[in-house]
């Protein structure tokens, strides 16, 4: 049964555009009879956190609390909860709310509901804006939580709630998922790892195109890729015109699509994920009539293939290659990632290294809103005095 009236959380937010994360208390609403709250133990650092932080979508609202890969255990639950119970090994991923009765919701397509709620950085049903996983805590509607199986521990497995599901999704739903098929990939980074390890899992071929020519050992030896083509490198690309049967793309910095659509064979695939802060450049379409080829985007997936592609990972064995780091190592994490200076995930170890007996003495806060509904803040020795 819930018994909370509203719980003070402890995070980490971005307050502007410099991006910059200092500690951050609020308040969490209270557990409703179909809610779960999560004790949160990790969170990935996505490619998705750092353009928020830095507004470079243009849709911030800060202060921002990200994080959208969570893993923990439930620490209650509402009175009408059915699937759920307290110490359940849990996850929550890009979305906390959906209108739950539109096409897509009723297709299990909640990811593309035009009420969809972003699980950080939008507006909840209650107005209040919703705060991500950089906290000790969330609160989520138990249809909004996935379940992860025991053989799977949680600190590798929260990059499958978006980078995983981010992959999987249109690879299903493309028909890229047949053995034998030719893949590409575009980006070996925290997506494109992850896209390979799926691809042999459902036993593709797969060559990895990079502009990283140091990752190719990584590529073929560390994560199985049949081969590995250097982007920059005009005769590799020549030698792979008209090979792949699909192409996903997972580079996170804007780039023209043009090059890749001549690798594809007849009826060939290229489907593009990244969302860099400028636009890539589109494939003229006389490059595509051909060959009757296609290019297509896809984001994210709903909460049954969510859970679908969790089951996925555990049953093959299937895991995100990850740097475990400190609350206090963040911002240095999101500097590393935008240098590309990570292989392959950061995961940040929440449950062990955020709490107020590991904060510094005399940082700044900011505490839950005033009468006015503005923030405020406050500098003292303690912060033991806010929750």
């Amino acid at each position: 049964m819930a018994k909370s009236s509203g719980v003070k959380a402890l995070g980490y937010a971005a307050r502007d555009n410099s991006g910059f994360m200092s500690p951050f208390i609020f308040t969490r609403r209270a557990t409703g009879d179909d809610d779960v709250r999560v004790k949160i133990l990790y969170c990935g650092i996505c490619h998705t956190d750092l353009h928020r932080t830095k507004n470079q979508w243009g849709d911030a609202k800060y202060p921002m609390v990200p994080g959208h890969e969570i893993t923990g255990v439930v620490a209650e639950v509402g009175g009408k909860v059915q699937n759920f119970k307290i110490g359940d090994r849990v996850g929550v991923g890009c979305m906390v709310g959906s209108c739950l009765s539109c096409v897509e919701c009723d297709s299990n397509l909640e990811n593309y509901c035009a009420k969809r709620i972003l699980t950080y950085n939008n507006t909840y049903y209650d107005g209040t804006n919703t705060y991500g996983g950089y906290s000790d805590h969330i609160v989520v509607k138990e249809h909004f939580v996935v379940r992860i199986p025991d053989n799977l521990p949680l600190d590798v497995a929260a990059p499958l709630l978006c980078a995983g599901i981010t992959v999987y999704s249109p690879m299903k739903f493309f028909g890229l998922d047949k053995p034998g098929l030719h893949l590409g990939v575009v980006g070996l980074g925290g997506h494109g790892h992850i896209c390979v390890k799926f691809a042999k899992a459902f036993g593709a071929k797969v060559t990895v195109i990079s502009s990283s020519p140091d990752k190719k050992k990584d590529a073929i030896d560390r994560f199985g890729a049949d081969a590995f083509i250097y982007s920059e490198d005009a005769n590799e690309m020549q030698a792979a015109m008209n090979t792949m049967d699909g192409i996903i793309d997972v580079a996170s910095k804007a780039h023209s699509l043009q090059p890749y659509i001549g690798m594809l064979k007849t009826h060939g695939k290229l489907i593009a994920l990244g969302s860099p802060s400028s636009p890539n450049s589109l494939p003229v379409v006389n490059s595509l009539v051909g060959g009757r080829k296609t290019v297509a985007g896809s984001t994210i997936g709903g909460l049954k293939e969510t859970q679908e592609v969790i089951d996925f990972a555990a049953k093959h064995n299937i895991a995100a290659d990850i740097e475990l780091i400190p609350m206090d190592y963040v911002n240095t994490a999101i500097e590393r990632m935008e240098k590309v200076d990570i292989r392959y995930r950061f995961v940040i170890d929440v449950g062990k290294t955020l709490s107020l007996m590991n904060l510094p003495i005399g940082d700044v806060y900011i505490v839950p809103p005033n009468k006015k509904g503005t923030p405020t803040t406050q500098k003292d020795s303690c912060c033991c005095q806010y929750l």
